[in-house]
């Protein structure tokens, strides 16, 4: 009777997190290509990078807010709370543009010290914002007022970065199919993990109580390491076309945003090193990168309707689908 019990007990738990549905479709139109979103949960506003700019949307009304302006190859967009200050990685220009994160205004625009940066991330424990950039192989670390106080070399091309809020900032490094563990106060890369069987990690995201991280990667797998030994300890499997990562931290569920497939893989933490794919979830094509708000648990996911090709070229043998001017929108998904 007790097996019995047990079994009805997760077999309810499952049934529980597998609750996970598109809830609306928020349209924000114009044109161009996008990547990383962020919402900022205190003021429930979804910033969302969108190819010179960024668009700022207050949740609540489903509408476009405010917009943070010549951010020329936008990537990501970092929020600090505590500064009042927003900070946006343009890869094409080779800067980082600092916005005054209440007026939507921007303050200043700095140079990285290396070519295209790519994703974006604050860490509250040092006040220092990294951009991971990717043709530089390397991270620049400015301070809050956009002050370059180091860069960190790299073994190869930087994708995501997540922090642990204590002492320690993880990037996954794409084209080596490894994860760098920075010291953000030394500045230094303390280790560099390989991430076998994962192939072109991409989407990153950190469970902090259980020091576990989770690494999407292009060869359809979710890799989890032990961000203390960097030890790979589970790996499950997700869908095609995956470049984002989020997790929540009161549901013990990690998702992968996979844009190919146009799902959502959700992933339930069992125990440290047990993990199970619990459903994937409809979403849409081309919905590839993804943020959790962690107060409401609702999921974004920002794409757009897809037109044929252009004609092939010599410089570009396998054009990307044109994008449908106008159709540019947010997948909300909820619990």
């Amino acid at each position: 009777m007790k097996k019995i019990a047990l079994l009805l007990i997760l077999a309810s738990a499952t049934q529980l997190s597998a609750a996970y549905h598109v809830v609306r479709h928020i349209t924000v139109g114009g044109t161009g290509g996008w990547d990383y979103p962020t919402v900022d949960s205190a003021s429930h506003r979804l910033f969302l990078s969108h190819s010179d700019h960024v668009e700022v949307i207050d949740i609540d009304k489903q509408k476009v807010v405010g917009t943070i302006p010549k951010t020329e190859g936008v990537h990501g967009i970092a929020i600090a709370p505590d500064l009042h200050r927003g900070f946006v990685s343009n890869g094409r220009a080779s800067t980082m543009t600092i916005f005054d994160l209440d007026k939507l205004t921007t303050i200043a625009e700095v140079k990285t010290t290396g070519e295209n940066p790519d994703a974006i991330l604050y860490d509250p424990a040092t006040k220092h914002v990294f951009t991971f950039n990717g043709r530089g192989h390397n991270a620049t670390v400015f301070d809050g007022d956009g002050k370059v106080v180091g860069t960190i070399p790299l073994d190869g091309k930087p994708e995501f970065g997540v922090t642990d809020r204590a002492g320690h900032v993880f990037v996954n490094i794409e084209d080596k199919s490894e994860l760098a563990d920075i010291d953000a106060k030394a500045l230094t890369v303390a280790h560099v993990w390989p991430l076998a069987p994962c192939e072109e990690p991409s989407g990153l995201a950190i469970d902090r109580a259980h020091h576990r991280l989770f690494s999407v990667c292009g060869n359809q797998k979710m890799v989890i390491v032990d961000n203390q030994s960097g030890k790979v300890v589970a790996s499950v499997e997700i869908g095609k076309g995956v470049d984002g990562a989020a997790f929540d931290d009161q549901k013990q569920l990690a998702f992968s945003s996979n844009g190919a497939d146009g799902t959502l893989t959700v992933v339930r933490e069992v125990s440290p090193n047990e993990f199970n794919v619990v459903e994937n979830v409809p979403t849409g094509r081309g919905a590839r990168t993804i943020t959790l708000d962690e107060k409401t648990h609702d999921i974004f996911l920002p794409t757009a309707k897809f037109g044929p090709p252009p004609e092939p070229t010599p410089d570009r043998p396998r054009p990307r689908p044109t994008i449908l001017p106008d159709s540019f929108e947010v997948i909300e998904v909820s619990p």
